[in-house]
């Protein structure tokens, strides 16, 4: 069996984790009501997508 002959150092095991950091969600503006959503994902706001409605829009119950 394959068993490395000496321990990888830190800076070796750090370089390699480099690039395994969270990163913020990359958003887009809606053209039509300004919000920002995610790409490919259709507007929660006005329920548009790629330039036309494909679900209407659900009106938000004022809790009293």
């Amino acid at each position: 069996m394959a068993v490395p002959k000496r321990k990888q150092s830190n800076a070796r095991t750090g370089s390699r984790r480099a690039h395994d950091a969270k990163k913020p969600p990359q958003l887009q503006v809606c053209p039509k009501c300004s919000t920002p959503v995610p790409s490919h994902v259709i507007c929660p706001n006005c329920g548009h997508y790629m330039g036309r409605i494909v679900v209407e829009p659900v009106e938000k119950k004022p809790t009293t």
